[in-house]
């Protein structure tokens, strides 16, 4: 994160006594990435946070594959997803390789533990449906249109409203983070930017739980869930600052870069990790050139698999797409507008699409559940 946040009671300095009420000590617990070297937050609490008292159960999680076959553009309508549970156990994945794993889920019941992911961060897009995410670092509100990014080391879960949710979920090897060229050399987004730090919503409502007994917890790290039991409950946190929290942007609050020409994927891009680029196609004005195609031009991804989440509006380059579609346009193969679609965008004014764009740079492989979503046909739509 690019700036300092503090919420509820620390003391005056690092690694000093803090002491509770009764005399006795608070337990300081550092969460850092990259080591010592990378951002983090010194957290506070009424217990210590490492009172194991069981290990519940471990199993291996893996992903079954679609046997590999001809490269092919691939179109899947993921609104016939309707899973059950909670916010993990309805997770669908869909499509993965050795950096990221993209799934959807639909929860329809509330976090009855709580929730670490220790291969990287996480970010999650709610498509459908509020309620709240609920850490150590205090409360998220989300609501549609929301990017939950989580790092990883936070302890969370989510509690959802009583209406319905869907929510795209991406699970990375590496850090989340908002593209180095947004930010200047201390951290502040810079004035060309499309969102900064206005835009973003904080944790908050830090409340203390003094309480004993078993409460459950379960780490995911490389092909492997964890449960376990600990004595003391987890969100035990008087105080806590630093530059690392869980935090949400909306979708909405993205400003288009426009220009008199048609401007290229990098200009939507919200957010970059190691191994893939997260942009957002928000509405916006087209181009204004007096010879502008609004309509992107044909492209080839060498370096790079196309995966598109759409969430709303007309979808200017596509047909036959719906809320909740997801394409994937392979390296290898051009892909471009639909037929009729690159003429017929001449002369139009703005687009009132809302899309959520997932570059990989390392092919992607589809589950087997990807397959029952799946529009054999889609790979012909191009045909005139």
């Amino acid at each position: 994160m690019p700036y300092y946040k503090k919420l509820g009671n620390i003391p005056s300095k690092r690694h000093v006594q803090f002491r509770q009420p009764d005399g006795s000590l608070y337990h300081e617990e550092l969460i850092s990435t990259r080591g010592f070297s990378g951002i983090q937050s010194l957290l506070y609490h009424v217990h210590p946070p490492t009172g194991l008292c069981k290990l519940l159960h471990s199993k291996k999680v893996e992903l079954v594959y679609e046997e590999q076959d001809a490269l092919h553009h691939r179109h899947l309508r993921t609104a016939k997803v309707t899973s059950k549970g909670d916010a993990i156990d309805s997770r669908v994945p869909l499509m993965a390789n050795g950096d990221v794993c993209i799934s959807i889920a639909c929860p329809t019941l509330p976090m009855s533990y709580w929730y670490r992911f220790g291969n990287g961060d996480e970010l999650i897009f709610i498509h459908e449906g509020t309620g709240i995410l609920e850490s150590q670092f205090g409360i998220v509100r989300y609501g549609p249109g929301d990017y939950l990014v989580i790092p990883t080391g936070v302890l969370w879960r989510i509690l959802p409203d009583e209406n319905p949710q869907r929510m795209l979920v991406i699970e990375a090897n590496s850090h989340i983070e908002p593209p180095a060229r947004y930010l200047n050399r201390y951290g502040q987004f810079l004035e060309h930017s499309p969102y900064n730090e206005r835009d973003l919503g904080l944790p908050e409502e830090l409340i203390t739980y003094d309480e004993k007994g078993e409460f459950e917890v379960r780490v995911k790290t490389g092909d492997f869930l964890c449960s376990y039991l600990y004595q003391y409950h987890p969100l035990d946190v008087v105080g806590w600052d630093g530059y690392l929290y869980p935090y949400r942007f909306n979708i909405e609050d993205f400003e288009p870069i426009v220009g008199r020409i048609h401007q290229p994927p990098p200009v939507h891009q919200t957010f970059e990790s190691a191994g893939f680029v997260v942009c957002s196609f928000v509405p916006r004005l087209f181009d204004f050139h007096p010879l502008a195609i609004p309509a992107p031009y044909n492209h080839s991804n060498i370096d790079s698999d196309e995966v598109l989440y759409y969430v709303r509006g007309n979808f200017m380059s596509r047909k036959g797409i719906e809320e909740a579609s997801i394409t994937l346009h392979p390296r290898g193969l051009p892909h471009g507008p639909h037929p009729g679609m690159y003429e017929g965008a001449i002369g139009k004014q703005k687009t009132d699409e809302l899309a959520v764009m997932i570059d990989t740079f390392r092919p992607l492989r589809l589950t087997k559940q990807a397959l029952l979503l799946e529009d054999s046909e889609y790979l012909y739509s191009w045909m005139i």
